[in-house]
Protein backbone atom coordinates (compact mmCIF):
# COMPACT_ATOMS: atom_id res chain seq x y z
CA UNK A 1 0.00 0.00 0.00
CA UNK A 2 1.35 3.43 -0.94
CA UNK A 3 2.34 5.88 1.79
CA UNK A 4 0.92 9.34 1.32
CA UNK A 5 2.47 12.56 2.53
CA UNK A 6 -0.58 14.35 3.83
CA UNK A 7 -0.96 17.99 4.73
CA UNK A 8 -1.10 16.99 8.39
CA UNK A 9 2.09 14.91 8.20
CA UNK A 10 3.93 17.72 6.41
CA UNK A 11 2.82 20.27 9.04
CA UNK A 12 3.83 17.91 11.85
CA UNK A 13 7.25 17.16 10.33
CA UNK A 14 7.84 20.87 9.70
CA UNK A 15 6.96 21.79 13.29
CA UNK A 16 9.28 19.13 14.72
CA UNK A 17 12.10 20.01 12.30
CA UNK A 18 11.90 23.62 13.49
CA UNK A 19 12.49 22.39 17.09
CA UNK A 20 15.21 19.73 16.69
CA UNK A 21 16.52 19.85 20.26
CA UNK A 22 13.13 19.72 21.95
CA UNK A 23 10.83 16.89 22.94
CA UNK A 24 7.06 17.25 22.88
CA UNK A 25 4.04 15.24 23.94
CA UNK A 26 1.31 14.58 21.37
CA UNK A 27 -0.95 17.01 23.24
CA UNK A 28 1.69 19.76 23.08
CA UNK A 29 2.16 19.14 19.34
CA UNK A 30 -1.59 19.19 18.69
CA UNK A 31 -1.86 22.47 20.61
CA UNK A 32 0.97 24.00 18.57
CA UNK A 33 -0.67 22.80 15.34
CA UNK A 34 -4.15 24.01 16.30
CA UNK A 35 -3.99 26.90 13.77
CA UNK A 36 -3.37 24.25 11.08
CA UNK A 37 -6.63 22.52 12.09
CA UNK A 38 -4.97 19.20 12.87
CA UNK A 39 -6.80 17.01 15.36
CA UNK A 40 -5.16 15.13 18.21
CA UNK A 41 -6.08 11.83 16.54
CA UNK A 42 -4.35 12.95 13.32
CA UNK A 43 -1.29 13.95 15.35
CA UNK A 44 -1.12 10.49 16.97
CA UNK A 45 -1.62 8.72 13.64
CA UNK A 46 1.09 10.75 11.92
CA UNK A 47 3.52 10.50 14.84
CA UNK A 48 3.33 6.72 14.54
CA UNK A 49 4.15 6.89 10.85
CA UNK A 50 7.06 9.33 11.37
CA UNK A 51 8.48 7.09 14.12
CA UNK A 52 8.33 4.05 11.81
CA UNK A 53 10.12 6.07 9.10
CA UNK A 54 12.88 7.04 11.55
CA UNK A 55 12.16 10.77 11.19
CA UNK A 56 11.38 11.16 14.89
CA UNK A 57 12.08 9.12 18.00
CA UNK A 58 9.70 8.24 20.79
CA UNK A 59 10.80 8.22 24.44
CA UNK A 60 9.05 7.91 27.75
CA UNK A 61 9.65 10.61 30.32
CA UNK A 62 11.13 9.40 33.60
CA UNK A 63 8.64 8.52 36.34
CA UNK A 64 5.77 9.24 33.97
CA UNK A 65 3.59 7.50 31.45
CA UNK A 66 3.93 10.49 29.12
CA UNK A 67 5.46 9.74 25.72
CA UNK A 68 7.66 12.43 24.14
CA UNK A 69 8.64 12.83 20.49
CA UNK A 70 11.81 14.42 19.10
CA UNK A 71 12.95 15.13 15.54
CA UNK A 72 16.09 13.15 14.69
CA UNK A 73 16.96 14.26 11.16
CA UNK A 74 18.51 17.67 11.89
CA UNK A 75 22.09 17.89 10.69
CA UNK A 76 23.11 19.41 14.01
CA UNK A 77 21.88 16.26 15.82
CA UNK A 78 23.40 13.51 13.69
CA UNK A 79 26.70 13.12 15.55
CA UNK A 80 25.45 13.75 19.06
CA UNK A 81 23.97 11.71 21.82
CA UNK A 82 21.26 13.64 23.61
CA UNK A 83 20.98 14.42 27.28
CA UNK A 84 17.43 14.97 28.56
CA UNK A 85 16.68 16.63 31.87
CA UNK A 86 13.93 14.77 33.72
CA UNK A 87 13.04 17.90 35.71
CA UNK A 88 12.76 20.70 33.13
CA UNK A 89 12.42 18.54 30.01
CA UNK A 90 15.17 20.28 28.04
CA UNK A 91 17.31 18.22 25.67
CA UNK A 92 21.00 18.95 25.14
CA UNK A 93 23.70 17.67 22.82
CA UNK A 94 26.53 15.75 24.45
CA UNK A 95 29.81 17.12 23.10
CA UNK A 96 31.24 15.11 20.18
CA UNK A 97 34.55 14.06 21.85
CA UNK A 98 32.61 12.80 24.87
CA UNK A 99 30.16 11.02 22.58
CA UNK A 100 32.98 9.40 20.63
CA UNK A 101 34.66 8.08 23.78
CA UNK A 102 31.43 6.70 25.17
CA UNK A 103 30.44 5.01 21.91
CA UNK A 104 33.91 3.49 21.52
CA UNK A 105 33.73 2.08 25.06
CA UNK A 106 30.30 0.60 24.46
CA UNK A 107 31.48 -0.96 21.18
CA UNK A 108 34.58 -2.46 22.80
CA UNK A 109 33.05 -3.62 26.08
CA UNK A 110 29.56 -4.66 25.02
CA UNK A 111 30.02 -5.53 21.34
CA UNK A 112 27.19 -3.12 20.58
CA UNK A 113 26.74 -0.34 18.02
CA UNK A 114 24.95 2.77 19.32
CA UNK A 115 22.55 4.72 17.10
CA UNK A 116 23.62 8.30 17.78
CA UNK A 117 20.54 9.90 16.26
CA UNK A 118 18.04 8.29 18.60
CA UNK A 119 19.97 7.82 21.83
CA UNK A 120 18.86 9.88 24.83
CA UNK A 121 20.46 9.71 28.26
CA UNK A 122 18.16 10.88 31.05
CA UNK A 123 19.24 12.74 34.15
CA UNK A 124 19.19 16.20 35.71
CA UNK A 125 20.78 19.27 34.06
CA UNK A 126 23.11 21.67 35.87
CA UNK A 127 20.49 24.45 36.06
CA UNK A 128 17.96 22.18 37.76
CA UNK A 129 20.59 20.86 40.17
CA UNK A 130 21.53 24.42 41.13
CA UNK A 131 17.89 25.44 41.53
CA UNK A 132 17.21 22.51 43.82
CA UNK A 133 20.53 22.72 45.66
CA UNK A 134 21.21 19.17 44.48
CA UNK A 135 24.84 18.06 44.35
CA UNK A 136 24.26 14.54 42.97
Amino acid sequence: MAKYSTRQRKALALFLSEHPDESFSAVQIASALEPERISLSAVYRNLGELVSQGVICRTQQDNSREILYRYTQAESCRMHLHLACSRCGKTFHMDVPGTDRLIEQVAENADFRVDRSSTVLHGVCGNCMQSAGDSS
